[in-house]
Formats: C-alpha cells, structure tokens, sequence
C-alpha cells in the first residue's frame, strides 16, 4: 500500500536507514544506480539518476531538478504560466522507497518513483503524484473510501531502431497466434521480467493494429497503479531494445487506424466492501456507484484534456473504434466511453469496476486518475443521476435520438478539449490552480507544435516521444 505521507526534509521517518539498508543490498546485486523517475505535466516519463550508494542521501535530501519541467512539451520546447516555465528555483525528488523495483530488462540499475518537494519543504503543487496522493487522502478522510485502479498499457512493436517510420516488427493479423509466435521470444522475456519485479500480469496478447499488443495488470491504490503504468513502460522499452526492437506508445503512430490506449479501470471502495457491486442499482451497482459513474460521465469532455492529452490523441478518439468517443455508458459495451464491468459470476464483488475508455498513454497516468476520482467523487456528493444504458454503437443515433439520451460526441480536438477543461472549475480546484494553469499552457503549446500539419505528419511528431 502507497504511504500517503508527504516526504520532509531529513526524510519520512525510518527512510534514511532503510535506505543505506537497500543501498548495501542492491550493491550486493550488482545493481550500481537508481533511476529516480517522474511523469511531466506532456506525459512524458523524465528521470535523475544517482548511483546505489546515494541512495540514502536521496531519502534524506532529495535529487535536485528544475521546476521548469513542468512545462516541457512532448518535444521538448518550454512554455510559460504566471509561475512555471522559468529558470529560477529548484525542487528535491525523494523517491518512494516502497516501490523501488530492480529492473530486469536493465542489468545494473533500479527504478523508483518520486515524488517533488520544494527547497522549504512544502509539496510542489506541480506534482501530479503528490497531488493523487492528497485526492485519495481526502476521499478517505471525507468519505470512507478507497480505491482500486489498472491501467491497460497497449504499445506497438516495430523493427528497430526507433525514430523514422514505423515498419511493425510482425505481419500476422490481429489477436492471431501467428504475431504471438512471431515475437515470442520477446513477449516470454517480458513475462519473465515483470513476473521478477512483481508486476502482476493479468493478460498479455498481441492487438489489433498492427505490429500492437497489449498488458493488462492487477489493481492497486490509485498510486501504486500509476507506478506500476510507468514501470510497466519502462520495462516493455528495455526488454524490446534488448531484442532490437522499437516500441511505441503513441496514441497514433499511424495518421489512419487503431491507436494505442491506456483505458483505466476504476472500483470504489468503502469499509472493504466494492460499491460497484452487490447494491441493488443496475447491474448490482450501489447508488454511490451509479453516481460516482455519472460524475465521470459528466466531466469527460473536460477530462478528455487530461486523459488524451496530445494532437495525436484525436487521430485515435474517432466513432466505432472502440474508442469510446460519445458520453455514453453499458455494461460490458466497449464503444461507450464508460463501460461497467461486472465481471463473471463468482467474482463479482471482487472484479466489478468502471473502464473509462477515451485515455491514451500520453497521459500523465497521475494527473488522469486523479481527476476521474475528483469527476466521480462530484458526482457522489452531488447524487448525480445516471443516465439511460446504450447499447450498440453510439455513432448509429441520429442527432435528435442522441440529445434525447444524453450522448454527446466527446471533443474532437484538443483545443476543443483545453476549452472544456478550462470551464470546468471542479477539475481545475482539484489539481490546483498552479497544476491546472500548467495542463493549459503544456496543451496550448501542444496545439501550436502542430499547427499547420496534416493528420501524417502529427503521427510522425509524436510517433517515438512515448
């Protein structure tokens, strides 16, 4: 279970020696540093590292980096807020020593994330993990809940190296036992690597795109699920180098087509009991549940900002790709953006959850869970209704029949995107007005990155950046 406590100056009781402690360990494996990483306000994953032997100096003081970070763009060019983007100040990663992992597919090095504290000691309000980390703190202080959360990771694998077009490293058609066998030597070794840093694997098979495949993972809290999406990433990139392969987990490394998703499956939780089962609401939701879904139904064109955040994101939200691009629910239907899953009889108290589906892994995998916890926790306390189930395609409506039930096209581009983010005042009061202000101006440069180009050339802007 994450700790919810907050790093300190001098570091969180216990740390500095439990660190020195790991240090000896991890040296004694021949792990010789530590990759203290981090997820950028773009999405994209950015690191320190310091050797094995400053770990516990680490733990006590934290690794100096800029505040400027979190402003980068995916392309590494700078925007500006009232308070971020310029070359003054410092911040201290502390990492968290609870998830420091060994990392198989990097002989010699260990990986942990952190999270960002300024030189007074006080949170930075540009953390996204730090901020999920307060979301869940206060949803249990404020309302007895807990959660659970897992992020599909899909990627597709072309023949390295990676940085010009994208020629898939297989030809067998989707889901076929042909691409399995194809990259089986490959897949078995990232099977071996998450198995040895713990990383529950549910499912990993090859997809629909082409050259794609995906993983899916067990639940933890909302920030261990984070981790573990970051982690999981890293771990599908090493291994595939090691092979000489290129992955990419663009939303769209090709302008037509099936993109690369991030869905995120979400269960609230109160006094060990899952709400999203065993109530008497449709489909054995309790009415928390129902309303909790209402809320993220509410706010997903808003939250569309967080969890699809790039250009290249709307080349993959398009209608019947299941995508899910329309404010629609049902049970199990997998082109409503929100699918209730119940899970098979026998272990629905357990496996009961929402999917949200309009997410891709150019998002900040903390920022997302985050505002769909504060989007469903508007809807509970507000006792939002849920609206009528949809079957089928939500595309198939005329635009009459699909007012009448409440489905909505979701954004289709992201400036349409930051526009509804930026009127709804529930999501930007919940990351704060400082990581808000960054999540429009990091999108807003985004749009201007692109300005001008065609759907191919924003595939190929953003094709090798995640």
């Amino acid at each position: 279970m994450t700790t919810l406590a907050d790093p300190v100056p001098g570091g969180r009781p216990g740390d500095v020696e439990r660190a020195a402690a790991l240090a000896g360990e991890l040296s004694g494996q021949g792990v010789h540093g530590i990759v203290l990483s981090y997820v950028d306000t773009a999405g994209v994953a950015r690191v320190k590292t310091v050797p094995t032997a400053r770990l516990a100096a680490a733990a006590a003081w934290g690794v100096g980096m800029s505040p400027v970070f979190d402003t980068f763009l995916a392309n590494d060019s700078i925007v500006t807020t009232d308070v971020l983007g310029s070359p003054d100040g410092d911040l201290r990663l502390y990492p968290d020593l609870d998830h420091l992992v060994v990392l198989v597919g990097q002989p010699g090095w260990a990986w942990a994330p952190v999270d960002r504290i300024t030189q007074e000691g006080e949170p930075h309000p540009g953390c996204g993990r730090t901020v999920l980390r307060r979301i869940v703190r206060e949803a249990a202080a404020h309302h007895g809940l807990t959660f659970r959360a897992g992020i599909e990771v899909e990627w597709a694998v072309a023949q390295g190296p990676s940085g010009g077009d994208f020629v898939p490293a297989t030809t067998g058609p989707a889901y076929s036992a042909a691409r399995q066998v194809e990259l089986s030597d490959y897949t078995a070794d990232l099977l071996a690597a998450f198995a040895a840093q713990q990383v529950e694997v549910e499912q990993l098979h090859p997809e629909y795109a082409a050259g794609q495949f995906e993983v899916s993972v067990g639940a933890l809290d909302p920030v261990a699920a984070a981790d573990r999406s970051v982690l999981v990433r890293q771990t599908v990139r090493a291994v595939a180098a090691r092979h000489g392969l290129a992955v990419s987990f663009a939303p769209a490394v090709r302008a037509q087509g099936v993109g690369n998703g991030g869905h995120i499956h979400l269960s609230a939780w109160r006094e060990g009991v899952n709400l999203h089962s065993g109530g008497t609401g449709r489909y054995g939701m309790t009415d928390d549940a129902e309303c909790f879904a209402a809320g993220v139904l509410a706010h997903l064109p808003a939250l569309t900002a967080v969890t699809a955040p790039s250009p290249a994101s709307y080349l993959r939200l398009r209608p019947s790709q299941w995508a899910g691009v329309f404010t629609a629910w049902g049970r199990e239907t997998r082109e409503a953006a929100v699918r209730v899953v119940t899970g098979t009889a026998g272990v629905r108290d357990e496996a009961a959850n929402l999917e949200v589906k309009p997410v891709d892994l150019a998002a900040n995998p903390y920022l997302a869970l985050a505002c769909l916890i504060a989007a469903g926790l508007d809807g509970m306390t507000s006792s939002m209704p849920l609206p009528e189930e949809i079957t089928g395609d939500p595309a198939r409506f005329e635009t009459g029949q699909a007012a009448a039930r409440g489905v909505h096209r979701l954004p289709t581009s992201l400036d349409e995107a930051v526009e509804e983010f930026r009127e709804d005042a529930r999501l930007r009061t919940a990351l704060g007005p400082v990581l808000a202000d960054a999540v429009i101006a990091v999108r807003r440069g985004e749009i201007a990155a692109v300005d001008g180009l065609d759907d191919e050339q924003v595939a190929a802007a953003y094709r090798w950046k995640y």
